[in-house]
């Protein structure tokens, strides 16, 4: 069974990508259990994401279901093997939420990152400063030394982006740039943590332009997480009050890839965005 009783991020990742490889090659439950040799059960536990199979099992399946691909089977293998494989994130569980904890999963697991944040600097790009003064401005009261592990998991959560393990792309409106919500100080800092962190070749920032109107209110903030060479989008992870959502239905994941996309056409071109950072950062200084 996945760690701590319940289905990990990866569990269900492999049990979704099963059930709907045995469903399109017009096989049930019983008759894929008995190419495992094991009960309808344990086939329904696996495609649930509450159980995971061994990698043998998991190869007699998609030898079954006519899965040839093999960039397909070996990230099906991979999660077989890893699905119970702890993270660093781990060390902090006493302190977060377990829908948090299946988002870290996501970015750790992802090959491309993308996040669209209409009111703030998106958390992959926060300074310790911004995240610690965002957090504790939230509407519930976060203790100090929680507060301090909170900062720690989202500098852990940047380490991926920082040392190229993905392609990241993050969206955010303008208001965030010209308007800071934080102190002066702190705000002036986070540009020019964004301007260095453009620098890499792995992120590109763009910014949502004022004029953008009624498009920044139409799109909650969400990051979409791709974890093949190609960029479809492949899980969605929304944050609320009270949690985080995923969501891995294939109609979700069309709807918020096509909003990416509109909101990517509408935003300012990475370099125009780099020079609207620039020039905010420069007027600070001046006064």
């Amino acid at each position: 069974m996945p760690a701590g009783g319940r289905p990990t991020v990866r569990s269900r990742r492999l049990g979704t990508a099963l059930r709907q490889y045995r469903q399109a090659s017009k096989l049930d439950q019983p008759q894929a259990a008995e190419i495992i040799a094991s009960s309808q059960a344990k086939i329904s536990r696996v495609e649930s994401g509450h159980s995971t199979p061994r990698v043998i099992e998991v190869r007699l399946l998609l030898d079954a279901y006519g899965i040839t691909d093999p960039e397909v089977r070996d990230k099906l293998e991979e999660l077989a093997k890893h699905s119970k494989k702890r993270g660093w994130w781990l060390e902090h569980a006493a302190h977060l939420r377990p829908d948090y904890l299946d988002h870290i999963a996501l970015e750790d697991d992802a090959t491309y990152i993308r996040q669209w944040q209409p009111a703030l600097v998106p958390g992959l790009l926060q300074t310790s400063a911004y995240a610690k003064a965002i957090i504790a401005a939230g509407p519930d009261y976060v203790a100090p030394e929680v507060l301090e592990q909170l900062v720690a998991v989202r500098e852990g959560r940047q380490a991926k982006i920082e040392e190229g393990g993905a392609s990241y792309t993050a969206i955010f409106w303008e208001v965030a740039v010209v308007h800071p919500l934080v102190s002066v100080d702190t705000h002036r800092q986070q540009l020019s943590a964004i301007l260095a962190a453009i620098e890499r070749q792995n992120v590109t920032v763009q910014i949502l332009p004022l004029s953008a109107g009624a498009l920044v209110g139409s799109i909650p903030a969400f990051s979409s997480f791709s974890f093949d060479a190609e960029p479809a989008v492949e899980a969605v992870a929304m944050e609320n009050l009270r949690g985080t959502s995923v969501l891995e239905a294939p109609d979700d994941l069309a709807a918020y890839g096509n909003a990416f996309d509109l909101l990517r056409s509408a935003a300012l071109a990475p370099e125009v965005s780099a020079r609207l950072i620039r020039e905010v950062l420069r007027s600070m200084k001046e006064e």
